[in-house]
């Protein structure tokens, strides 16, 4: 199967590191010219001398902090309103961990504003040029605990499961105009976060970082974690053309740890 995205805008948020930045990197393989968006601009112009440019592709950075919504939503708008984005990767860091009986309001309201209401900003600045072009495609990078709630990550889980549903709802309207929207759900994926998620276990329950890592592993079928670019395939695949007919459902991509279909 050969993924061409010539001639496609890709913008891609989260994309200074980890799997942002391999989903970045792989859009830019097949043809796509690529708008990455984060809050560091140091990384930003690394990555942006990292894609590719063989196809005569033209790429760029926005730089926004997803902890402030009114800051990603101005500077998306004013991109959006001189730029046709055929496809949008949503994407940033997951919540702290720790479990849900001493989540604090202020948890929960930093989570949903970083996650749905950016997400959704996002969307209501580029869709409209996505049906007007007669190309949409929307992936929305989240976690396998929208299917079973993750040990630990109280609230990540909770916010996790709402982008879940408002990708379903958004996927129902947008289908008519040809316009996809779709998850792709990490499990255990080798990037900072995974360390940071380890390193906070072993601290809380007192063990070595080796200890909890096995443990892990134990329950991953495969027996080893993911790599970002691993989950980045399924993201590029789902921006395809390939894809057309495929909306509303979730990709999981855990290497088989998560206990139902």
């Amino acid at each position: 199967m050969i993924i061409d995205l010539s001639n496609k805008n890709a913008l891609v948020c989260g994309s200074s590191d980890g799997i942002g930045k391999c989903i970045a990197l792989q859009l830019a393989e097949a043809g796509a010219h690529i708008t990455l968006l984060a809050r560091n601009e140091i990384k930003l112009q690394q990555v942006l001398s990292e894609l590719d440019t063989s196809k005569g592709q033209k790429h760029n950075y926005l730089v926004a902090d997803f902890s402030n919504p009114a800051d990603v939503k101005q500077v998306v708008d004013h991109a959006a309103a001189t730029n046709v984005y055929h496809i949008l990767v949503n994407n940033t860091g997951g919540p702290p961990g720790g479990p849900i009986t001493q989540a604090t309001d202020a948890a929960f309201y930093s989570a949903f504003q970083a996650h749905l209401i950016n997400n959704h900003h996002l969307v209501q600045a580029v869709w409209e040029g996505m049906k007007n072009s007669g190309y949409g495609r929307i992936i929305n990078v989240i976690s396998t605990s929208v299917k079973i709630p993750l040990k630990g990550l109280g609230v990540s889980n909770t916010i996790r499961g709402a982008v879940g549903n408002w990708s379903k709802t958004l996927s129902l309207e947008l289908a008519p105009f040809g316009i996809t929207v779709n998850n792709v759900l990490p499990g255990a994926t080798k990037t900072g976060r995974l360390s940071s998620i380890i390193e906070n276990k072993a601290d809380k329950a007192g063990h070595e970082i080796t200890e909890v890592e096995a443990e892990m592993l134990s329950e991953i079928p495969m027996g080893r974690f993911g790599s970002p670019d691993e989950v980045a395939h399924a993201a590029v695949f789902l921006a395809s053309k390939q894809a057309a007919y495929i909306t509303g459902t979730n990709i999981v991509v855990d290497g088989g740890r998560t206990g139902n279909l």
